[in-house]
């Protein structure tokens, strides 16, 4: 057994094939009997129909209502969902976004609930599709998406994973033979700042400075539209609202430990203290962002791209598992480069798990304290490194699989 997981063989085309095929099955089983169950827009678990949406929802309805600063109001934003919901027991979600997202949330605001949760998945889901087919030379890539267990789980909470792999990936993606258009897809990540902390560097160390020009028009261009709308009012408010947000929700875990995979989470999660859960939190982030520094500078540009995702999510404190779309971006990459120069040993297994972990992790770090999250960004981290390693002369390609 140890030598099949080694080689990977037993991830042969076929068998993965399945394995998606029936997690695609499950996924659609999944989301037909919470929506279908549904009561209005409440689940048969008492909370909103895509769960996290919910927010966003309520946030667009409060800036047509003339009230854009009062999101970041916890109470005022929680009446409105309550409102939306028609129920003063259903679940609550905050907003903790910078002001750019509401110019999403504002829009879909002026639909149906339901018609809206459908079109913002899936036109965000489309989006993350049409970097994936561009990344995967295969007629099945759509398989590995659909298929993937973070695809249902990001579809269950009703949240923004793909808009953020889209983003992101489209702008590794398109890096060389798009660079002003890989920039704009970069810039736009203002709206979730944390997972772009590594990015600035990176840019500088690939000198790719019309990537930097597009990112810099299209950040300041976000953020001098939401000024022009709304004024500094919205800022002010987000920015008041950060210490808040640390406290209740990242330090004391409000949202739960176990739903969320940073290495701050772990520490929190097995006991530790505020100050060491900061402490290894640090530690892991200038790990993951010197590995990708590094490997910019190998000419290898799928390794640094995989890393560069990997790393995003390494680096932020706060993780949830439906975040992980964007470590599907990171397994298109090392499936890339694999294609080209051969798998080395155990490759196969480990980015075959970094595709299945999401399903694992919550329920892991809930009923065991495991954390899987943190441990398989590592360990995809660490495939991107060792496949320096990797040659044609050294390893087949032929019945390799994402």
């Amino acid at each position: 057994m140890l030598s099949s997981l080694r080689d990977g063989n037993w991830l042969g085309i076929e068998r993965t094939r399945r394995i998606a095929t029936i997690m695609l099955g499950l996924g659609v089983l999944w989301l037909a009997l919470l929506w279908g169950t549904a009561d209005g827009t409440i689940d048969r678990f008492g909370r909103p129909v895509g769960a996290d949406f919910s927010q966003v929802y309520a946030a667009g309805q409060m800036v047509w209502a003339g009230d854009a600063a009062g999101v970041w109001n916890w109470t005022a934003h929680g009446l409105v969902q309550q409102a939306i919901h028609g129920s003063t027991n259903v679940d609550l979600y905050g907003w903790h976004y910078p002001p750019p997202f509401l110019l999403i949330a504002a829009p879909l605001a002026l639909l149906p609930y339901w018609a809206a949760l459908i079109v913002w998945q899936t036109v965000t889901l489309g989006a993350f599709a049409l970097l994936a087919r561009a990344a995967i030379d295969r007629k099945d890539w759509w398989l590995w998406i659909l298929g993937a267990p973070v695809t249902f789980i990001c579809i269950g909470h009703g949240h923004n994973g793909f808009l953020t792999a889209a983003l992101f990936g489209g702008g590794m993606l398109l890096m060389e033979k798009r660079p002003w258009v890989a920039g704009l897809l970069i810039g736009a990540l203002v709206y979730k700042p944390h997972f772009a902390l590594l990015l600035p560097l990176l840019l500088l160390v690939l000198r790719a400075w019309r990537t930097i020009a597009g990112a810099a028009i299209s950040s300041l261009g976000l953020i001098a539209i939401t000024l022009a709308i709304w004024g500094w009012p919205v800022w002010q408010a987000f920015i008041d609202s950060l210490d808040l947000t640390r406290t209740v929700i990242l330090e004391e875990g409000r949202t739960g430990f176990f739903k969320i995979m940073s290495a701050f989470a772990w520490v929190r999660l097995w006991g530790g203290s505020v100050p060491l859960a900061y402490a290894a939190q640090l530690l892991v982030t200038i790990i993951a962002i010197g590995t990708t520094l590094w490997l910019a500078t190998k000419g290898r540009p799928d390794l640094t791209k995989a890393a560069a995702a990997t790393a995003a999510l390494l680096a932020t404190p706060y993780l949830l598992d439906y975040d992980l779309v964007l470590l599907l971006v990171a397994t298109y990459f090392l499936w890339r480069d694999a294609q080209t120069l051969g798998y080395l040993d155990w490759d196969r297994t480990l980015i075959g798990w970094s595709w299945a972990a999401p399903l694992f992790a919550r329920v892991a770090a809930l009923t065991a304290a495991i954390p899987l999250g943190p441990i398989s960004l590592m360990l995809t981290l660490w495939v991107a490194v060792r496949r320096l390693k990797a040659s044609p002369s050294r390893h087949s390609r032929e019945g390799s699989a994402p």
